[in-house]
């Protein structure tokens, strides 16, 4: 592999519901790319590199787009540059997975471990895949081994997944621990916020369920119909209809279509 490699990242994000649970999903990054260095001075050995990167890069940008045909082909191109390129394999997964092949998801994510046991990134994208594919043991087993990985970096992402995985399961107190674990980590996300509140409130919690939410539904532009409907569920269980009121005020006129002000209207508050 060449010793200059600077790097590209390619962070995606999606939500998955549980009841209002919310995860980042995926991502791709890759540290095989080349120095950017005038191709007319550049080793010819280096050339394959240089493609491969350009492809993948175009690859992550056609896939955020939702253009999963065009970013498969550069994927291809990009593997017949470099055929060893993990992160090439790790990206297909995630296309794949976003086509519905869930076949050829697994196999490319397999195929991008099997390059580097160690890429964190595949990893964790292979554990939300068998989570979102309901094989959740195996799942939790890749999230921990994510974790431990040394000098990883995004322990929030994963171990706010992981937390979501586990709910799915019915673990409560397990996913309640992961979630608090990433809200201390990384107490400025509001997603994190959402999906420890919501566990709260499923176990019970109402007060602390109540006090989570209150972090993402005190800025307007990070609330909306979920936050503020979970939030109006709590004050209903606690009994303070003053809350019930406002937050239905809120929800009635900020998101009057939604499926959350429809079942406010409905009174279905458990839903």
């Amino acid at each position: 592999m060449p010793p200059n490699l600077p790097t590209f990242v390619i962070r995606l994000a999606c939500a998955v519901s549980l009841g209002l649970l919310l995860a980042a999903c995926a991502q791709n990054s890759t540290q095989q790319t080349i120095n950017p260095q005038d191709s007319r001075s550049a080793p010819e050995s280096a050339e394959p590199d240089r493609r491969a990167a350009l492809r993948l890069e175009l690859a992550g940008m056609y896939f955020s787009r939702g253009q999963y045909d065009t970013a498969l082909d550069e994927t291809r191109l990009a593997l017949a540059a470099r055929p060893d390129l993990g992160a090439a394999y790790n990206l297909r997964g995630l296309i794949y997975s976003a086509l519905g092949d869930d076949r050829q998801a697994d196999e490319n994510f397999q195929r991008a471990l099997a390059l580097n046991p160690r890429d964190v990134d595949a990893i964790h994208n292979r554990a939300w895949f068998l989570c979102q594919r309901n094989r959740l043991d195996e799942a939790d087993r890749l999230f921990d081994q994510a974790l431990a990985q040394p000098g990883y970096r995004d322990v929030p992402r994963t171990l706010m997944a992981q937390g979501v995985c586990l709910a799915r399961a019915g673990k409560l107190p397990e996913a309640e621990l992961k979630l608090q674990r990433a809200y201390e980590v990384d107490t400025a996300n509001p997603t994190v916020a959402l999906n420890l509140s919501e566990v709260l409130y499923r176990r019970g919690a109402y007060e602390r369920a109540r006090f989570y939410i209150r972090r993402v539904n005190i800025r307007e532009d990070l609330s909306n119909a979920q936050t503020l409907w979970l939030a109006l569920r709590i004050e209903n269980r606690i009994g303070n209809r003053g809350g019930v009121e406002e937050f239905g005020r809120q929800l009635r006129s900020r998101f009057p279509q939604s499926p959350e002000a429809l079942a406010l209207e409905r009174g279905r508050f458990d839903d």
